[in-house]
């Protein structure tokens, strides 16, 4: 009984401090914010279109782990190990791209637009880039005051769907949600390292994981070969074989012909859970689209510091001098 009300009222704190957030929060304060964020995401993308699949794990990233606060970004010290450099956060990049909108938007609105909104809405303004859905996305987050690599427990690449599925669930998300955002791998790539094991010796059988297209997996070996690398000169590969920088469907057609690089993608399309969701997004691009915004504003919603709860960095990779006691 005392766990169901402590369930209740974590749901009902998380409804109330989503209610607070809205769309146009900046309007009066900062009118140009989403525009500056705008401009500068697509000169961004102008010259390296890999930017959408860079924000789009950064920002999931950043929800999974105390909330969309933005604590992604706080560089670590001599003293404290941030969550940026969590193991799990080593190849997330993109964060130039985020100084850069900040330093605009600081010259234009001094301590103002948060970084968490930041993150928010270039992640946004990126997948519309790629042919992505274009949609409207409250603001008003606040940034956090802790960011602790010890934090950092995020799925795997290697789970099953029951085993993922609890990690999302915990975050208020269905499965529906799951598949949906999984689905953001149609302008991503991996390190041969998240999936090396797949193409030659699958769970310690001496054989490559049959449900991978077998021509798709030897393709793979010789870019990745049987010997792990260090992270720096490990390989990538696009995790859409086709279409690499559109943000569209095909993700979810390469997964039902076995051709999904990641373990957890191709499950998606093997699982009874998850299999029926997969062939509906796979022959409807526009339910897919339609899902993928629901699921990207419900996922921004998470844990949101709003009020006067956090603060609003000055600078998105170190707290405010006052603040920094919390870390």
């Amino acid at each position: 009984m005392e766990k169901k009300i402590l369930i209740l009222l974590f749901c009902y704190l998380v409804h109330f401090a989503s209610a607070q957030l809205r769309v146009g929060f900046y309007d009066s304060t900062c009118r140009r914010a989403e525009t500056i964020i705008g401009q500068l995401v697509q000169k961004r993308f102008g010259t390296d279109r890999s930017i959408t699949a860079a924000l789009l794990r950064m920002h999931f990233h950043d929800c999974f782990v105390r909330g969309c606060d933005a604590s992604i970004l706080i560089d670590s010290t001599k003293s404290t190990s941030s969550e940026k450099d969590a193991g799990p956060n080593l190849t997330v990049r993109g964060f130039e791209l985020i100084d850069e909108i900040k330093k605009a938007l600081e010259a234009a609105c001094p301590s103002t637009v948060s970084c968490a909104d930041i993150i928010t809405v270039a992640t946004r303004d990126a997948v519309g880039l790629a042919g992505g859905p274009r949609y409207n996305v409250p603001t008003g987050r606040r940034d956090g005051l802790v960011s602790d690599s010890a934090e950092v427990n995020l799925p795997g690449p290697s789970l099953s769907v029951p085993e993922a599925f609890p990690f999302f669930r915990a975050k208020g998300l269905t499965l529906n949600d799951m598949i949906t955002l999984l689905g953001a791998h149609t302008v991503g790539v991996a390190h041969c390292g998240f999936f090396q094991d797949r193409l030659s010796n699958f769970q310690g059988t001496g054989k490559p994981d049959l449900t991978m297209d077998s021509a798709l997996a030897a393709r793979l070996l010789r870019t990745c070969g049987t010997t792990s690398r260090p992270l720096n000169r490990d390989p990538t590969v696009f995790l859409d074989q086709n279409t690499s920088f559109i943000f569209d469907n095909q993700f979810y057609n390469q997964i039902r012909s076995k051709k999904g690089i990641l373990q957890i993608d191709q499950q998606l399309a093997l699982d009874r859970s998850s299999a029926p969701i997969v062939s509906s997004f796979a022959s409807n691009k526009n339910a897919f689209q339609q899902n993928f915004a629901n699921a990207m504003i419900k996922m921004a919603n998470i844990q949101v510091l709003v009020g006067k709860a956090g603060e609003i960095r000055k600078n998105c990779r170190v707290f405010n001098p006052k603040s920094r006691k919390g870390f």
